[in-house]
């Protein structure tokens, strides 16, 4: 799927990321169920904010993998301000100090422009990512710094690092278009489609239940979202 500079969120889409209130309320009642989520290994997780946010944005993600048993980090790159090339080497330190530390593949997850970040580390050094989740993730866009569209970019970002990738995307997304937030079709990736927010991923209890689900799956044989069930009256 092609994606053009014009494929913006709609005012009614912009006006609705206001459900995140929605979405924070539904964390507490929602917490019994979720701590009922697959538990995998335990394997490190990397998590990496969106742009303009920090740490800060994925504490309550980060505070309910632990919970599930995971070794989860955050950037510690503090203020997620673009594509620098001190962030672009920051990021490439802070995942290579933990795959050093543990010794094991590592997961990452990335928010909106850290989900760029994330696929970017996995086509660098594949052989160190167990998988890759995005969060409204817009790597299929092709916008530059300044704003405009770059064709070229946008081809290249959306193939799929040689690793599982998930991307997690809205149809009501009111910040990115939600066309360029989708893998394309292969053998080691998938797309699960949620009612949420942008700016509310991080805390919806249903994106909660599927990256648990993702990094549940045992190293090495990863298989695309279940669908069947009682999934099917969610996703």
């Amino acid at each position: 799927m092609s994606v053009s500079a014009h494929d913006e969120p709609s005012l009614f889409s912009r006006l609705g990321e206001l459900r995140v209130f929605l979405e924070l309320g539904s964390m507490l009642p929602a917490l019994p169920a979720l701590m009922q989520a697959p538990r995998g290994d335990g394997h490190p997780v990397l998590v990496l904010p969106g742009m303009l946010t920090s740490d800060g944005s994925t504490i309550v993600l980060r505070r309910y993998l632990s919970a599930l048993g995971y070794q989860v980090h955050p950037w510690k790159l503090g203020m997620n301000w673009g594509p620098s090339v001190e962030i672009r080497q920051g990021v490439r330190d802070r995942f290579k100090e933990l795959s050093d530390r543990y010794q094991r593949r590592v997961s990452i997850i990335g928010w909106s422009l850290g989900g760029i970040y994330a696929r970017e580390l996995a086509r660098e050094m594949p052989a160190l990512v167990r998988q890759v989740i995005t969060l409204a993730s817009p790597f299929g866009a092709g916008y530059k710094m300044d704003g405009s569209f770059d064709p070229e970019l946008a081809k290249r970002l959306r193939v799929a690092p040689p690793v599982p990738c998930t991307a997690i995307y809205s149809k009501t997304d009111g910040v990115v278009p939600w066309e360029a937030c989708l893998e394309e079709k292969g053998p080691k990736t998938d797309n699960i489609e949620v009612q949420a927010t942008h700016i509310g991923m991080g805390v919806n209890p249903l994106v909660l239940w599927a990256i648990a689900d993702r990094l549940a799956q045992p190293e090495g044989n990863w298989q695309p979202f279940d669908r069947s069930g009682f999934h099917s009256y969610f996703y």
